[in-house]
């Protein structure tokens, strides 16, 4: 008797874990706006493409226009980040030589928010200060010509690289130059420079500040054909939960942790 009863609470123990509640989702705010890409559909397959494959709820605001010089209503507001765990940077606005404007943005992350920064945002707020390079982790002024290129990965011991495999193709690609990686930033994944013959980190993580905050950080992501590849929004997945420090089975969905 004693055996069937201990038979059974395992079974139920089993049981039970199998189908248990999924965790709280993470609130993600997804900025965007300012120039040279398609935000309309690109913020949406983002927010898709993270909700597919993890518990992440994602808010989006899209302000500024297509203009390079926006400072967005949303940046005005004292707590514009209030209520969320997570910020994805995926705006364009590098003509704002203000380096205030640029401390309050950073003032959240400043104090232990967790960030990703996508493309473009490594070619914001230029102020005549390292601030924002520092926030991102690699400074880069500039990119190359559009051509697809392989991610080839760095560190395939990272969580954040599991399952991404050994390399995958961009189809389109802007190539970002990095003229500095911080040493407080660690790469990921390189792409072939063919105009330099040298090889750009492309894909990275890194440690902003005296808190130590986590920022994940990706140059890829000019071309629709990029953002929608699974293979870019699995790496950003998991980066987002890296960075929220939730990178594992709990958060990541079925399909996903395999």
């Amino acid at each position: 008797m004693t055996r069937i009863v201990t038979a059974l609470c395992i079974t139920f123990i089993f049981v039970t874990s199998a189908f248990a509640a999924p965790p709280k989702p993470i609130k993600a705010l997804l900025v965007t706006g300012g120039c040279c890409h398609d935000y309309t559909n690109q913020k949406e397959l983002i927010k898709k493409g993270l909700a597919d494959r993890a518990y992440i709820d994602v808010e989006h605001v899209q302000q500024g226009g297509t203009a390079t010089d926006s400072r967005i209503p949303l940046y005005e507001e004292e707590n514009w980040s209030k209520g969320f765990d997570i910020v994805l940077h995926d705006e364009c606005f590098s003509n704002i030589p203000d380096p205030e404007w640029t401390k309050r943005v950073l003032k959240p992350h400043r104090a232990g928010l967790p960030a990703v920064v996508i493309h473009c945002a490594m070619h914001c707020y230029r102020d005549g200060t390292d601030q924002w390079f520092e926030f991102c982790g690699v400074t880069s002024r500039r990119h190359g010509a559009h051509y697809g290129h392989d991610v080839v990965t760095k560190d395939a011991g990272h969580p954040i690289m599991s399952g991404i495999g050994e390399r995958w193709n961009t189809g389109e690609g802007e190539l970002y130059w990095i003229e500095k990686v911080w040493p407080t930033a660690h790469p990921l994944a390189i792409a072939r420079n063919k105009e330099k013959d040298i090889d750009e980190v492309c894909v990275w993580t890194n440690e902003y500040g005296e808190k130590k905050t986590r920022v994940f950080g990706t140059t890829l992501g000019h071309h629709n054909v990029t953002v929608e590849n699974p293979k870019f929004l699995d790496t950003l997945t998991r980066g987002t939960l890296w960075a929220c420090d939730k990178l594992n089975d709990d958060y990541l969905k079925a399909r996903a942790a395999k």
